[in-house]
């Protein structure tokens, strides 16, 4: 071996580390800059409700000021999530192939990433030359906000590259860069004939996208800049400017204020006063711990409106004693998993806000609409559980004086749903703000429980990194959806319900099979945003209530977290529990099942009444 053969190794491991250190830096740095916005977010929205109901006043802007502050949060936050499970990496048919077949997916996953990267930076350069005038709330220029997106953009290739050199694929991030720049400057010069709408198009391209791994925001992106070479009507400022306008929705920064909530009522303690106060309740029925996880989620859901944040919760708390109490762990993780779908259907809801913001349904109406479903869908649970737990080691009986002192000790949590359900209901605050108020409740309560510094900023930055993941798909999804609308997919699905008999039946069916159906590969708010308001107009034209449709469609597509492929909730819990997803998709099938019978009684509703 020569000295210059010996040399190579030690440089690339040199390149490496510098590599490492620069990404854990910059990553570092923008966790605290996005952890920064989403206080001064919260700050910003507080300040407007103090100032109209102590004040009888105004801050002029304030609305505006929200919603680029959110946009910088999203487009600052994205690079963050690259390589999680925020991501929404559909990678199960990936693992599926040899070594070298995976590389080669994994240079394509990278050419999608590249491609979104160019967009957001050379499109939103693109848009800031183009755009003129200013803002007149904040007084600054309107090209701001999509100069957030275009530096957002070039930092997903910059984290994309550092990443892909500190894992030693060098070579293969390089390779995906000349293919997607290669890519991105040929496709506007390209005119591909094709028989097939630009949707459908842009659908195949996505799907292309899902079975290498690509990230699912990343995947619509880049599809819907391919589309041009095959006439769309989207061109690239304007696929820039329709993310932008679909992220920048005042209602969508209810998001990140209840992610917060949550992170923050783990992190405080107040989530254990809960699992108490329901293991009071049912700790020594039969499956008493079972009950009680199930009890507790509920609970759960009226505080923090992330199914994801309590997958976690649970996984981390009850799986441990189940397994002590003689469960089999593969079915006290699918018990968790399955019991967690509660929190994105009992109020608040992240979900019902996505729905809202695609559909323009009242978000009241919905919140309500969610206590109804999520007391089925409990009740059906609480069943399943009954009938499949043969192991029985309750606890004793709690005695009135230990339930009413649980009872006590978990009224800081209930409060919430009182501050976000009858705020929201009454017309007192808006979504946004209800959420605002139950942020800064949670943290009160964190600082009272005293929690330090580095705890509040890692649930701030926890928060800040999902809303931001949540809201890129938002956005992303965007132009899909403008284009389903162009090629009047709506109206297709009018006229094959119309061939059905056009019946409330006939619709709630049709509408299910889809959901069930593209719920498989889609996540559930890329499926909200895109089929909600394709199915909506054909359920209200049967004389369904729109609610009541609403409802269903949240509820169907969120039993979606337990099934094969991307089944969110399974893999969650098996990340926590270190089982394999695929023991617990078989021992989840008794409670899917039981999911699958609520729908079906909340659908048998919204007929009879």
């Amino acid at each position: 071996m020569t000295a210059l053969d010996a040399a190579e190794p030690l440089a690339r491991n040199i390149v490496a580390r510098t590599a490492s250190h620069l990404l854990r830096s910059l990553e570092a740095a923008l966790g605290a800059l996005c952890a920064f916005i989403l206080a001064v977010l919260l700050v910003v929205v507080l300040t407007t409700v103090v100032l109209r109901y102590l004040f009888s006043a105004g801050f002029m802007g304030s609305e505006d000021l929200s919603v680029w502050l959110h946009v910088a949060l999203i487009a600052f936050g994205a690079p963050l999530s690259l390589n999680s499970a925020l991501a929404m990496r559909l990678d199960v048919f990936v693992r599926l192939l040899p070594r070298r077949g995976q590389s080669a997916t994994d240079v394509v996953a990278d050419i999608f990433t590249v491609l979104s990267g160019l967009i957001l930076s050379f499109g939103g350069s693109e848009i800031m030359t183009m755009l003129g005038g200013v803002s007149p709330t904040l007084g600054l220029p309107e090209w701001i906000r999509f100069g957030f997106l275009g530096a957002g953009g070039a930092l997903l290739l910059l984290v994309l590259l550092l990443q892909r050199i500190t894992d030693g694929k060098a070579a293969q991030i390089l390779l995906a860069l000349a293919i997607g720049a290669s890519l991105y400057f040929s496709i506007p010069h390209l005119a591909l004939s094709f028989d097939w709408p630009p949707s459908i198009v842009l659908g195949l391209v996505a799907a292309i996208g899902l079975v290498v791994a690509a990230p699912l925001p990343h995947a619509f992106l880049a599809a819907a800049y391919v589309v041009i070479a095959f006439g769309s009507t989207l061109p690239e400022p304007a696929i820039v400017a329709s993310t932008v306008t679909g992220m920048s929705k005042f209602l969508l920064l209810a998001i990140p204020f209840f992610l917060l909530v949550g992170g923050l009522l783990t992190a405080s303690g107040v989530a254990n006063q809960l699992v108490r106060f329901a293991a009071a309740l049912v700790g020594h029925r039969r499956a008493g711990l079972a009950q009680t996880t199930l009890l507790t989620s509920v609970l759960f859901s009226g505080a923090s409106g992330s199914s994801v944040a309590n997958a976690a919760f649970g996984a981390s708390t009850f799986q441990p004693e189940l397994v002590k109490r003689g469960y089999p762990p593969a079915q006290a993780a699918a018990i968790i998993a399955s019991t967690s779908v509660l929190d994105n259907i009992i109020p608040p809801s992240v979900a019902f806000l996505i729905l809202a913001a695609a559909t323009n349904l009242s978000v009241g109406s919905l919140l309500v609409g969610g206590f109804f479903a999520g007391g089925v869908m409990a009740v059906c649970l609480a069943v399943a559980i009954h009938i499949t737990v043969r192991e029985q080691q309750p606890q004793a009986r709690a005695s009135g004086t230990e339930r009413w002192r649980s009872a006590v000790a978990a009224i800081p949590a209930f409060g919430l749903g009182i501050i976000v359900v009858v705020g929201i209901r009454m017309g007192v605050v808006t979504t946004t703000e209800a959420a605002a108020l139950a942020a800064i409740y949670t943290l009160v309560l964190g600082i009272s429980a005293r929690l330090r510094f580095q705890a509040l900023f890692a649930a701030f930055r926890q928060a800040a990194t999902e809303a931001s993941a949540i809201g890129l798909l938002i956005g992303t999804a965007g132009p899909f959806a403008f284009l389903l609308a162009v090629d009047n997919v709506s109206g297709i699905i009018a006229d094959l319900t119309t061939a059905l008999g056009g019946s409330a039946i006939a619709v709630l069916l049709l509408s299910n099979l889809i959901l069930l159906v593209v719920g498989l590969v889609l996540d559930i708010g890329a499926a909200i945003l895109l089929f909600g308001p394709i199915l909506l107009p054909a359920a209200v034209a049967a004389g369904i209530d729109p609610i009541h449709f609403g409802v269903i469609i949240v509820v169907n597509l969120m039993i979606h977290g337990l099934t094969p492929p991307l089944g969110m909730l399974i893999f969650v819990v098996s990340g926590v529990t270190r089982l394999p997803a695929s023991a617990l998709f078989r021992a989840v099938l008794p409670y899917l099942f039981a999911l699958l019978i609520a729908l079906t009684i909340i659908c048998a509703w919204a007929v009879i009444f």
